[in-house]
């Protein structure tokens, strides 16, 4: 049925759509790669070397990097929605308060330093752990109780600062390799990733979640205004830290797992708001869905890629988001005149 206005969509209607793409791209990144699984079938292996084989590209490569895609797709598409909405600013992306550049700032100090046979471990918990710095590092230069474009301008700050500590790091490496190492890691990526690095992604993932929970309804009253949503119960103060401390939680995991992967939460908020008519809680679950299918048709693409090219995903994100994101600037410039 041709889609008239997006008013014709229930939100039951919308979820269901999206859950149903998102299942046959995770579905199809099962089985599309380099060696896709029909080939290795038909390649004429024994009946006992092809159950191996099915079994380890599914257990050791395909599900994990699926699984990995899928969760943190969903969590840069509903970080990038609620930033947007607390913020009421279009342009607003997970990464705002220094939660991406903060996580990436440890991982890639984890990087430099060397975490031995406890790298594995040491990733996640310095990625976490500098998006959480960097967050409180935001609210303690904009203060107490300050406007949006204080902490828009302390974010900005801290990534700043983030970015050239990253930069001073790089021109510190030992050797061009550990140089070459760490710039494709800062590239994005979720290639040769285990069942391992998935549960070590989950904890402070789904904490993040959970906070973001329930928030809809206060983030549709913010649309009217602070002062507004101040005399209708609306805590500002603690609403922001709610969600800049869930935004830190499920941001730093994804970068400390993937790497910077930029623009979903930019792009997919944006594509989808209509379709919910502008309700800030409504497009909160639906951003999930379209982050987690922006991400794994993402994926595919990377693995479609001939000659057996490692192009990370961060690169073929950054390639759609930034056309976008100028496209964007443009008609928010318009509407100014």
């Amino acid at each position: 049925m041709p889609i008239e206005s997006p008013r014709l969509w229930s939100q039951r209607q919308l979820l269901l759509v999206g859950g149903a793409l998102v299942s046959v791209l995770f579905v199809l990144s099962l089985f599309i790669g380099q060696n896709p699984l029909p080939v290795l079938l038909a390649a004429g292996q024994s009946d006992a070397d092809i159950s191996a084989t099915v079994q380890m590209i599914f257990t050791q490569i395909r599900l994990p990097r699926a699984l990995i895609t899928l969760v943190i797709g969903a969590s840069l598409g509903l970080c990038g929605a609620a930033m947007q909405s607390l913020l009421r600013n279009p342009l607003a992306t997970p990464g705002l308060v220094g939660s991406s550049s903060g996580a990436a700032l440890f991982a890639v100090l984890v990087f430099y330093l060397g975490g031995g046979v406890m790298s594995w471990l040491l990733m996640p918990l310095a990625g976490t752990l500098g998006s959480l710095l960097a967050m409180a590092f935001v609210f303690a230069l904009a203060g107490r109780d300050s406007s949006i474009v204080t902490l828009i301008l302390a974010g900005v700050a801290v990534n700043s600062l983030a970015l050239s500590l990253i930069s001073l790091v790089l021109n510190l490496a030992p050797s061009p390799y550990a140089v070459q190492e760490i710039v494709l890691w800062t590239l994005g990526s979720v290639a040769n990733k285990s069942l391992r690095d998935f549960l070590l992604l989950m904890p402070a993932t789904l904490a993040g979640w959970w906070l973001l929970r329930g928030i809809g309804p206060s983030l549709n009253t913010l649309t009217l205004g602070e002062d507004t949503a101040a005399t209708l119960g609306v805590n500002i103060s603690r609403l922001r830290w709610r969600v800049f401390l869930a935004v830190s939680l499920a941001i730093g995991a994804a970068v400390s797992t993937a790497g910077s992967i930029a623009f979903v939460g930019l792009v997919v908020p944006h594509l989808l708001r209509p379709l919910v008519g502008y309700e800030p809680g409504r497009l909160l679950p639906l951003s999930a869905i379209g982050g987690a299918a922006l991400l794994l048709a993402a994926d595919i693409v990377v693995r479609l890629f001939p000659g057996h090219l490692d192009i990370k995903i961060g690169v073929i994100t950054s390639m759609v988001g930034a056309p976008f994101f100028l496209y964007l600037i443009v008609r928010t410039r318009r509407t100014q005149l």
